[in-house]
C-alpha cells in the first residue's frame, strides 16, 4: 500500500445528488441564518465545502478505517498464533 503524499481524490456527486445537496444547503441557509441566495452562490457554498472541508473528513475515514484494519488484522494473527502446535 503506497504512503505517498497525492492529491486527495476529487469526490462528485450524481445530477440528483448535488441537486439535493443544493436544496439542502440553500433551505439551511435561509432557515437558519435568514440568507436569501441564488442558485449560483448556494452552488458557490457546496463547491467550497467539497474542496476545502469534504476532504478532511474524508481523509479522517480513511484513517479510522485504517486503524481499524490494522487492529483487526492484528487480533486475527494473535488469534492464528494462538492456534499453532507445539
Amino acid at each position: 500500500m503506497s504512503r505517498s503524499k497525492t492529491k486527495a481524490p476529487t469526490i462528485t456527486l450524481a445530477a440528483q445528488e448535488e441537486r439535493e445537496a443544493l436544496d439542502t444547503l440553500k433551505r439551511f441557509l435561509e432557515d437558519r441564518f435568514e440568507l436569501q441566495l441564488g442558485s449560483f452562490e448556494v452552488a458557490e457554498v457546496l463547491e467550497l465545502f467539497s474542496k476545502q472541508i469534504a476532504p478532511l473528513y474524508y481523509n479522517r475515514a480513511i484513517a479510522d478505517v485504517q486503524l481499524h484494519l490494522k487492529e483487526r488484522f492484528e487480533s486475527i494473527e494473535s488469534d492464528l498464533w494462538a492456534l499453532e502446535k507445539p
